[in-house]
């Protein structure tokens, strides 16, 4: 091979890591807003009452969604895998598009009563819908688009996206807090951030309509028989592989209520039980997700030296034994510094988790039903788990006892800390050959499993 044949085929990798990269920011940004400007809009569509109250109102619409992300899963990773990825992710971006469209024009308690509710949980219906394929979709797309050792580092760009967005919503918010009111933000200004994610999404169908496909799925495609086409993305072809998607659940149960909880839940767990400054508490995650932005790809690359099971590990035995610790001082952390060096902490440990858990479940299954595979086990395990760390977190604090939370969080990754001893190293498989014969069969050489 050439070096301006080498070099092509680089900018080619790059530039399919660049657009699923992108098209994933815009998705989560929308998915992430919702709970970061929570604090603002939850008295518009609920009577008054208790500030908690609301809040749990409104992150129980927010866990709503998470429970369509199975359905998602199933439906987009389908499409994934029957009719290439680049479909998919086409799709799921219009549906986040037409998501943050509702939620923008969406009428206060004041103007509708409970019918602003009613828009705003069919929003998020929409918006679970399309996160519950854009992981999936996101996630094999770009295992598949990277080279062969270099998959780890490749596809840490996917939560790196996904922190951008996050990183993207906090800096509108605080751009907004210092440019309006406590009032015009309560009263409307929490409306921007969607209408800027609507808009932000429509660039992004436009790129993802010209983005390349996937070599591992057109090379297949291509070669597969009439019959192995019509298994592709079934549950039937899904069920042969039955030990890797419990696999996956297991496996994400601890990352995702750690993830949540340091990012989504964060800023409200500062202001609403530190006691910290709605500005300062905003300020805190902004910085701290910066940092730990930067961390996914060097993370993904160690990962491709030493493999994914020391990293997963590692974030295991971190949040197990220092969640209580680290969530009990962040509840006395009076001011900006000390709350920004704790996240920091936490967020260094769930990086072992978020860095490659994309490209571990990728490398699970076979080219016929990656998408699938890692789509409805993943989504599974975030309703169950991802989506309701907030609603439970809230809870606990509702009962007057919040320190059950930390040993919740805690709980969860000392499960997920079991499946990382015991599961197989994933890090050289061969994502042609991974998951067995042409027919679809399980291959006990091939499949990494616990």
């Amino acid at each position: 091979m050439g070096q301006g044949q080498a070099q092509g085929q680089q900018s080619q990798h790059w530039k399919k890591i660049w657009v699923g990269s992108a098209g994933n920011m815009v998705e989560w940004f929308d998915w992430f807003v919702y709970a970061s400007f929570a604090t603002y809009f939850a008295g518009s569509f609920f009577p008054e009452g208790n500030d908690t109250a609301k809040l749990m109102n409104t992150a129980g619409i927010f866990a709503v969604g998470f429970f369509m992300r199975p359905v998602g899963g199933w439906l987009l990773g389908r499409v994934g895998d029957r009719r290439g990825r680049k479909a998919a992710l086409t799709l799921t971006v219009s549906l986040m598009s037409a998501s943050a469209v509702l939620i923008a024009v969406a009428p206060t308690y004041a103007v509708a009563g409970y019918g602003g509710v009613a828009v705003l949980l069919v929003a998020r219906l929409l918006q679970g819908l399309s996160v519950g394929g854009e992981y999936a979709a996101s996630a094999t797309y770009l295992t598949e688009a990277s080279a062969p050792g270099r998959r780890g580092f490749a596809s840490s760009f996917q939560y790196v996206s996904m922190t951008a967005g996050q990183i993207l919503g906090l800096g509108i918010q605080i751009i907004l807090q210092r440019t309006l009111t406590s009032g015009e933000l309560h009263s409307w200004g929490w409306r921007i951030p969607f209408v800027v994610g609507a808009l932000g999404a429509a660039v992004i169908f436009y790129l993802r309509r010209n983005m390349l496909e996937t070599d591992a799925y057109e090379e297949e495609a291509g070669e597969e028989s009439d019959a192995q086409a019509s298994e592709r993305g079934t549950i039937r072809a899904l069920l042969r592989h039955k030990r890797e998607a419990f696999l996956v659940i297991a496996l994400t149960m601890g990352g995702t209520v750690a993830y949540y909880t340091y990012t989504t839940y964060l800023t409200k767990y500062l202001s609403n039980s530190a006691g910290l400054p709605k500005q300062t508490a905003t300020l805190v995650s902004f910085c701290a997700l910066i940092v730990f932005a930067c961390l996914q790809p060097l993370a993904g690359a160690l990962s491709d030296r030493i493999g994914r099971r020391p990293l997963l590990i590692t974030f295991a035995v971190g949040s197990t034994f220092l969640t209580v610790p680290i969530m009990t001082m962040l509840r006395q952390a009076g001011s900006f510094w000390p709350a920004l060096g704790l996240s920091l902490l936490a967020l260094v440990v769930v990086t072992g988790y978020t860095s490659i858990n994309a490209c571990v479940k990728a490398e699970l299954f076979p080219t016929g039903v990656r998408s699938l595979g890692v789509a409805l086990p993943y989504a599974i395990a975030n309703a169950l788990f991802g989506g309701t760390a907030e609603y439970v977190a809230l809870w606990f604090k509702k009962s007057g006892l919040e320190s059950g939370f930390y040993w919740y969080v805690a709980g969860c990754a000392a499960v997920s800390l079991v499946v990382y001893l015991t599961m197989r190293e994933t890090r050289d498989i061969d994502l042609k050959r991974v998951g067995g014969t042409p027919d679809g069969r399980l291959d006990a050489d091939k499949v990494p499993a616990s």
